[in-house]
C-alpha cells in the first residue's frame, strides 16, 4: 500500500456555524430586556474509514484541529502521519467528520470496538472497558522543569489567546508554549478535554516543536488530560486549577511534569515528585 501524507490541510466542504450568537434574556428584578453574545455548540458525528466512532459536542472553531487532536489524544492513531484525509460536512448544529487512517490504526480501532460489544447498558462496563481507560502507555524520557518566570503573569497573558472566552465565556482553553518561554497558540471549546485536543491538533498541523514547551489547560486536570499530554509526547503540563490524585499518580509514573499554578500563590510542581528533583 503505497503511504499517504498526513492530513495537515484538510477538504472543508462547509460554513462552519458562529462561535457566538446574540440572545436575548431579560432581568430578574424588573424584567427589563437586554441581550448578550454565548458561546456556541454543535453536535460533530466522527466516522473512521466510514465507521461511525463518536459524537462530540463541540464549539464550532479549529474544527480540523480537533479531529487531528481527537484522534491523537484518543488513542485512534499513533501520529498524524496515520490521517490521510479528514472531510467535513453538515449545517447548522449537526456536522460530520469522515476521517481516512491507516489499515493498522483502523484494524486496531476495529479490535478496540469487538471488545465493547458485548457489554451491559450503563455503557463502559467489564474488564475491556476498564483497561481502555486506564491503558499502558509510554513512559516519556524525562524533561527540565520550566523556568519559573515563564510562568510570571500568565494567567494574565493567556487572555491573548482566549478571545471567544473574553468576549462571552463558557469555553475552556489549551495553550502552547514553546522551549523559548514564549506562548505560540491557543484553542478553545466548551469541552476542556476538545480544547486540548484542538491544541495537539494544531500543534501536529502545524509542525510544532514539542521539546522543551509545555502545555497549558485553564481546567481542572483529570485522568483523561493527562492521557492526552502523554500520547502526544509533551512533557510538562500546567493547569490552572487543581489536578486529581490519579491525574497526579500517573504524571508520576510516566515522567511527565505537572504543575498546579494556583490563583494567588507560587506554582506547585506535583510531578516528578519533590525527592526526585535534583
Amino acid at each position: 500500500m503505497t503511504s499517504k501524507p498526513p492530513a495537515c490541510a484538510a477538504f472543508i466542504p462547509l460554513d462552519a456555524p458562529a462561535a457566538s450568537v446574540r440572545y436575548d434574556y431579560c432581568h430578574l428584578d424588573d424584567h427589563s430586556p437586554a441581550s448578550t453574545d454565548l458561546a456556541e455548540e454543535v453536535a460533530l458525528a466522527i466516522a473512521f474509514n466510514g465507521i461511525s466512532q463518536a459524537v462530540m459536542l463541540v464549539s464550532p472553531t479549529d474544527l480540523e484541529d480537533f479531529v487531528v487532536g481527537f484522534s491523537i489524544g484518543s488513542g485512534i492513531v499513533a501520529s498524524a502521519d496515520e490521517i490521510y484525509d479528514v472531510k467535513l460536512s453538515g449545517s447548522g448544529s449537526a456536522l460530520h467528520a469522515e476521517v481516512e487512517i491507516a489499515s493498522r490504526a483502523f484494524w486496531n480501532l476495529k479490535h478496540q470496538r469487538r471488545q465493547l460489544a458485548g457489554t451491559s447498558g450503563c455503557g463502559l462496563c467489564g474488564v475491556e472497558a476498564v483497561e481502555q481507560a486506564l491503558p499502558e502507555l509510554a513512559v516519556l524520557p524525562g524533561a527540565p522543569l520550566p523556568p519559573v518566570h515563564w510562568l510570571d503573569g500568565l494567567r494574565q497573558r493567556i487572555g491573548d489567546f482566549q478571545p471567544l472566552g473574553q468576549h462571552c465565556g463558557a469555553v475552556h482553553a489549551a495553550l502552547f508554549m514553546n522551549a523559548d518561554g514564549e506562548l505560540l497558540l491557543g484553542r478553545e471549546d466548551i469541552g476542556r478535554h476538545n480544547a486540548l485536543d484542538k491544541l495537539i491538533g494544531a500543534i501536529e498541523r502545524q509542525q510544532l516543536a514539542t521539546a522543551g514547551g509545555l502545555a497549558i489547560v485553564t481546567s481542572r486536570c483529570s485522568l483523561e488530560l493527562i492521557q492526552k499530554v502523554l500520547r502526544a509526547g509533551i512533557q510538562t503540563l500546567v493547569s490552572l486549577s487543581s489536578p486529581t490524585g490519579l491525574a497526579l499518580q500517573w504524571a508520576r509514573r510516566h515522567n511527565l511534569n505537572l504543575i498546579h499554578l494556583p490563583q494567588k500563590s507560587a506554582p506547585r510542581v506535583y510531578s516528578p515528585a519533590r525527592e526526585n528533583l535534583s
